[in-house]
C-alpha cells in the first residue's frame, strides 16, 4: 500500500466510509507501521507533518459538527461518537509514531558516516575527529562520524585495521566488527576479519582491551595477548604472541607467524591483488613460520613459501596462480 492509498483509507475512515474490512485495513497497516520497512517511514519529516496536520484538521472539524448527545449508560454507543473516539485513538497512535520516526530521523542524521575504502596493494593512515591514529589494511573498510558528538566514540570495520587510541575516561571507544564490539578507552591494537576463516581476531600492543559479541562478554586482552572469535561455532581462542608481528603490515611487511599455509595465501592475495588457488587441498593446512625479506616481490616470496612446504606454483595467462604439491604430511 502507497503513500496515496494509505491517506485516501484515512480519509474515508474520518469520515466514517469504511467497512469492517477497511477498518481491520486501517488496523492492520498501524501494526505495521510500527516497523522501519513501512510506507510512513518512507515519508519525509516534512510530508509526515504536513500529513498528520491536515488530518487533524478534519478531526477537528468532525467533532464541531457532531451534534451533542447524552447516550444511557447501558446503551450501545452511537456510531459518529464511537468513530470520533476510534478516529481520536488513531490519531495519537499515528503522532505517537511520528514522534518516534522524527527522533530516529535526527539521530540517522547526527550519524552519517564516512565510509574510507582502501584498494589492494595500499594502506591508509587517518586521524580521527577525537585525535585517534588508524591505519587501515588493503582491501579493508573503516566507517566512521564526522564528529563523535555522544557519549561513545564509535566507528565501524571491515577488513583488518590498527588502532592507536585517544584517551578520553568519559568517552570509551566503540569498534564494531559484525556482531563483534571491541571497547577501549586509550590503547593500541589490531582488528583483523577474516571472512574466509570466519574469524575476527583482536591483538593488543598497548594498554587493555574488551571484547564483546553481542551481550556476552568474550574477555580482556592485555599486551602481546590476542583473542580470536571464530563466527560459525562461537569459539574463543586465546593466546600470547609477538603484538608487533600482527602489524607489520603498517610498514608494507609480510610476517607469518604459525600460520597455515591458506593463511598465507590470503595475505598474498590481499597485497598483491592476484587470485591463489590449490590443486592439491592438503597444502592448506600446512603451517610455518617467516619474515618477508625487505623489498620481497610476489614471486620471491611464492618461491620461498613453496619452497618450505614442498609445493611448486605456475601463472596462467589471465595472472592467476595455482600451487601444488604433496603436502606436508
Amino acid at each position: 500500500m502507497n503513500r496515496q492509498q494509505i491517506e485516501s483509507l484515512l480519509d474515508r475512515y474520518l469520515k466514517g466510509e469504511t467497512t469492517t474490512a477497511e477498518n481491520t485495513v486501517v488496523e492492520t497497516w498501524l501494526e505495521e507501521n510500527l516497523h522501519s520497512n513501512s510506507p510512513w517511514s518512507g515519508l519525509d519529516e516534512q510530508e509526515k507533518s504536513s500529513w498528520l496536520s491536515g488530518i487533524y484538521q478534519d478531526l477537528e472539524q468532525s467533532r464541531e459538527k457532531a451534534p451533542e448527545k447524552i447516550i444511557p449508560v447501558k446503551k450501545k454507543k452511537a456510531p459518529y461518537l464511537q468513530f470520533i473516539a476510534t478516529a481520536a485513538a488513531l490519531i495519537a497512535v499515528l503522532f505517537a509514531i511520528y514522534l518516534q520516526s522524527s527522533d530516529e530521523y535526527h539521530t540517522n542524521q547526527s550519524l552519517k558516516l564516512t565510509a574510507l575504502t582502501v584498494p589492494a596493494e595500499q594502506t591508509r593512515q587517518i586521524m580521527l575527529p577525537d585525535g585517534s591514529k588508524v591505519w587501515v589494511n588493503a582491501g579493508s573498510e573503516l566507517k566512521f562520524p564526522e564528529t563523535f558528538g555522544g557519549e561513545t566514540r564509535e566507528v565501524y570495520l571491515s577488513g583488518e585495521a590498527y588502532f592507536d587510541i585517544a584517551h578520553h575516561p568519559d568517552r570509551p571507544f566503540l569498534i564494531h566488527v559484525g556482531k563483534i564490539t571491541t571497547k577501549v578507552l586509550g590503547t593500541a591494537f589490531n582488528i583483523k576479519e577474516d571472512k574466509d576463516q570466519h574469524l575476527v581476531t583482536v591483538t593488543v600492543t598497548r594498554g587493555k582491551v574488551g571484547v564483546a559479541a553481542g551481550t556476552r562478554q568474550l574477555g580482556i586482552i592485555t599486551p602481546d595477548h590476542e583473542l580470536s572469535f571464530n563466527l560459525l561455532n562461537e569459539k574463543v581462542i586465546r593466546r600470547k604472541v609477538d603484538a608487533l608481528t600482527s602489524i607489520a603490515w603498517q610498514h608494507r611487511e609480510l610476517q607469518f607467524e604459525d600460520v597455515t599455509f591458506e593463511q598465507a595465501v590470503s595475505q598474498l592475495e590481499k597485497r598483491f591483488n592476484v587470485k591463489i588457488t590449490f590443486k592439491n587441498n592438503q597444502l592448506k593446512n600446512c603451517r610455518f613460520s617467516g619474515t618477508e625479506p625487505s623489498g620481497a616481490g610476489l614471486e620471491q616470496l611464492l618461491k620461498v613459501i613453496c619452497a618450505i612446504n614442498h609445493a611448486t606454483y605456475q601463472t596462467s595467462e589471465d595472472g592467476s596462480i595455482q600451487i601444488d604439491g604433496k603436502g606436508c604430511n
